[in-house]
């Protein structure tokens, strides 16, 4: 009688019986190196991936021969981390190419999902003070809630042609605009924006610009591709006095700690790491993955996972006003003027 074909697994049609059985691949059985070398991650952060995201896996997967979600989660692990679809990470746990695809794609969306849940912007006091201070640490520029940043994520040019995600630079992309706090956690990531769209449309249209204009004290440090405001300092474009310098220099200090934060994003996450080729995905596929780096981020943070921010290459300065999409913010300007005079002069 012949077997019906809904019931085998790809693998099973790929490899034969003979094939390794998924449920073979045993956490337990490598050492904290193996699993560090071949996933980015230790043990103990790899085991609480799958009691966080088991029951979105396990709905994901009703098939006879399902992939369990430890599998699935190595195998997304193994594509964020080395950026390839490598076949000995599939040997490695057992798996085909295809099965790969679709683990990446299942952890990715249950990633998504664990968004709101690591990725917060919190604006109460006792929160609000201790960033303050954290901060202040830096370089002495008092008041910061965040560093403002809008980066590019190379992708393949979409099916649709839609030219809108053609950056500056001539290729295509995805942005992403990220606030990160002065020890790299992210506090708000919007990754969905078509590379064409500048950092100012980007801010414009976005949910952080919404939730902004409510805040009554403290502001996040952004490049002068922005307009100043009061709850955003920008570099001074034409520094004057040496207090205006040293305003500058306090800037360029503390915001650096954006550049170091996505710098480490794309060192965890080569999948991430425009040097090494691009995503093969669409413009909303290759989004989620960049969420869901950015959630695996904050959670091996939160875990006492160590960030290393190290040092970057400083990026192009943009001191074009014309750039600028908005009128000038006056109220911004005072808000600045009188904070240069107070902490700088």
């Amino acid at each position: 009688m012949a077997i019906p074909i809904a019931i085998l697994d790809c693998d099973l049609l790929l490899h034969g019986r003979d094939h390794k059985a998924l449920e073979r691949f045993d956490l337990n059985s490598v050492s904290d190196d193996f699993l560090l070398a071949q996933f980015g991650f230790p043990r103990d952060f790899i085991l609480y991936l799958v009691k966080i995201l088991s029951e979105d896996l396990c709905r994901r997967t009703l098939r006879s021969r399902a992939i369990s979600p430890e599998v699935q989660v190595l195998a997304a692990l193994g594509f964020y981390t080395s950026g390839s679809f490598q076949t000995s990470m599939g040997d490695t746990i057992g798996i085909s190419q295809s099965s790969m695809s679709r683990c990446v794609s299942n952890v990715t969306k249950a990633l998504v999902k664990k968004a709101p849940q690591f990725i917060t912007f919190k604006h109460d006091f006792l929160n609000r003070e201790l960033t303050y201070q954290n901060f202040q640490r830096i370089a002495g520029f008092p008041g910061v809630l965040g560093v403002l940043n809008c980066v590019q994520i190379a992708i393949k040019a979409p099916n649709s042609g839609n030219p809108s995600y053609v950056n500056k630079r001539e290729f295509h992309s995805v942005g992403c605009q990220l606030v990160c706090d002065a020890q790299g956690l992210l506090l708000s990531v919007e990754t969905y924006w078509p590379g064409g769209l500048n950092e100012t449309e980007v801010l414009e249209k976005s949910a952080l610009y919404k939730q902004l204009q409510g805040i009554s004290e403290g502001w996040l440090l952004g490049e002068s591709c922005y307009t100043q405001r009061k709850w955003l300092m920008t570099p001074i474009d034409i520094p004057k006095t040496q207090a205006d310098f040293q305003y500058n220099l306090a800037h360029a200090a503390t915001h650096e700690i954006g550049d170091q934060t996505f710098k480490a994003l794309q060192t965890r996450f080569r999948c991430l790491d425009s040097t090494k080729g691009y995503l093969q995905y669409s413009p909303e596929m290759s989004s989620a993955i960049l969420l869901a780096c950015c959630v695996l981020h904050n959670a091996s943070l939160e875990s006492g996972l160590a960030c290393t921010l190290e040092e970057t290459e400083p990026r192009e300065q943009h001191k074009s006003v014309e750039q600028r999409h908005d009128e000038c913010d006056s109220e911004g300007e005072e808000l600045r003027r009188k904070l240069i005079s107070k902490h700088f002069s």
